[in-house]
């Protein structure tokens, strides 16, 4: 008892240069996932951004979560909250406030994917394009994968509490492994078609070095046996450098910068091209100038004597 009164007066007077670290580390989390979001809203679309991407990296974060959560140190701050203060129970929580925080995030961009999915009739006919049935089944496999992780972390803890450990290292190896395999669809996604479409360049620009700085306070916090849950910031942070190096290539670098292959180009470049708009409308010009070229070729009774 001494023991764990000592341990929770250490977490009641907590190193202030980790506590702001840790709070400077959950806004910049929510900062670097803001540039995703807003690239989506603004564009309206999610054009670009690989459905098994977003599936890979929102059941890697809910594994991240459960990971966590389960973790000894992490059961052992939030049992101290009841004979500290609260700044240092909240100092003790934010480890996992970072982890639930950027779990969220995801869900968000999941959301945003579901919710502006390219669906015309131009994408859902594009061979090797995913649809927007395909969208429904990731959204539909995270929510599941979130509650299994949910579910499953409470049986264990209030039946198993001894396995909690072991239940805590497995979902830390899944986020890693989830993690490790995220960034190649994306990866394929933007090679094949040589521009980043929705994907945020920013978010990359942020997340690949603070990735690494949050795995650095998460290890001092939990220390060599939390590894499972600051290895998957490491690998995270290496992948998406490749990405953001494939991105700026395409985008900034690269002889095709800028004019990568874009689905609602093809029909935008179309349609400036014949001085006709896109949609019903290019359509109804088209037949406007089939008409008038009719008229010119076999003329009438009511066909004008001045061409102008």
């Amino acid at each position: 008892m001494d023991s764990l009164n000592l341990q929770c007066g250490q977490l009641d007077s907590p190193d202030y240069k980790n506590f702001i670290l840790s709070i400077l580390i959950v806004f910049g989390i929510l900062l670097s996932y803001l540039p995703q979001h807003i690239r989506i809203i603004s564009l309206k679309s999610s054009f670009g951004i690989s459905p098994y991407f977003v599936l890979l990296g929102t059941t890697s974060g809910s594994s991240a979560l459960a990971n966590v959560v389960s973790q000894q140190q992490s059961l052992h701050d939030m049992s101290c909250c009841k004979h500290i203060s609260g700044l240092g129970c909240f100092s003790a929580m934010l480890g996992i406030l970072q982890v639930g925080t950027q779990c969220l995030c995801f869900f968000l961009i999941l959301f945003l994917f579901v919710l502006f999915f390219p669906r015309n009739h131009h994408h859902n006919h594009r061979p090797n394009t995913p649809t927007y049935r395909t969208a429904l089944i990731v959204a539909g496999i995270c929510i599941l994968h979130a509650l299994v992780m949910l579910i499953t972390t409470l049986t264990v803890g209030l039946h198993r509490p001894e396995a909690l450990q072991s239940w805590s290292n497995f979902c830390g190896v899944l986020a890693a492994l989830l993690a490790s395999i995220q960034y190649f669809p994306q990866i394929y996604t933007t090679v094949r078609l040589r521009c980043v479409g929705s994907l945020s360049i920013p978010m990359m620009c942020i997340q690949t070095p603070g990735s690494l700085v949050w795995a650095g306070s998460l290890a001092a916090r939990l220390g060599r046996d939390g590894w499972s849950t600051w290895g998957v910031l490491i690998v995270t942070a290496c992948l998406q450098g490749t990405l953001l190096a494939l991105g700026v290539w395409f985008e900034y670098l690269g002889p095709e910068k800028g004019h990568g292959h874009d689905e609602d180009s093809d029909v935008k470049n179309t349609s400036t091209a014949t001085g006709a708009p896109s949609g019903r409308g290019g359509e109804a010009a088209a037949a406007t100038e089939e008409e008038e070229g009719h008229e010119r070729d076999h003329p009438s009774e009511e066909t004008p004597l001045l061409g102008g």
